[in-house]
C-alpha cells in the first residue's frame, strides 16, 4: 500500500516536470523566435531589410522547428512556414509595405502559439 502511494507521487512529480519543462522550452524558443522576427519588422519598416536578413531568420526557424515538431503539432509550425515564406519572397522583391503585414501576422502567431500549449486550467480541460 506504502509503495503504491509512493510510486504514485513519483509519477505525478514526473508529469508534472515533464509538462512545465515543455512549457517553458516551448517558451523560450518562440520568444527568441518572436524577437528575430521583431528585428526583422524594424528592417522592414525602415525598408531596409534584405533577403539575406529574410533568410536568417528562416534558417532559424527551421532550426527551431524542426526540434518543436515533437511537442506542436505540424499544423501549427505549417502556419508559421506559410507566412514566412511569403514575407520572405516579398522581401526579396521589396514589397515591403506587404511583407509587414505578413510579419505582423507572424508576431501574432509566435506570440499566442505557447499559450495553447501551456499548463493552464482552460487547457486542461
Amino acid at each position: 500500500m506504502v509503495k503504491s502511494i509512493i510510486y504514485t507521487l513519483i509519477a505525478i512529480a514526473l508529469c508534472l516536470g515533464i509538462f512545465f519543462g515543455t512549457d517553458y522550452y516551448i517558451k523560450s524558443q518562440l520568444t527568441e523566435f518572436h524577437t528575430a522576427l521583431e528585428t526583422l519588422y524594424d528592417k522592414i519598416e525602415d525598408e531596409n531589410a534584405t533577403r539575406e536578413d529574410a533568410y536568417a531568420v528562416r534558417e532559424m526557424w527551421a532550426e527551431k522547428k524542426s526540434r518543436l515538431h515533437i511537442i506542436i503539432p505540424h499544423n501549427d509550425i505549417s502556419y508559421v512556414d506559410y507566412w514566412l515564406s511569403e514575407a520572405c519572397g516579398l522581401i526579396y522583391e521589396k514589397q515591403y509595405p506587404l511583407a509587414l503585414g505578413k510579419i505582423e501576422v507572424l508576431l501574432e502567431i509566435t506570440k499566442n502559439l505557447p499559450d495553447a500549449y501551456s499548463v493552464k486550467l482552460e487547457n486542461i480541460f
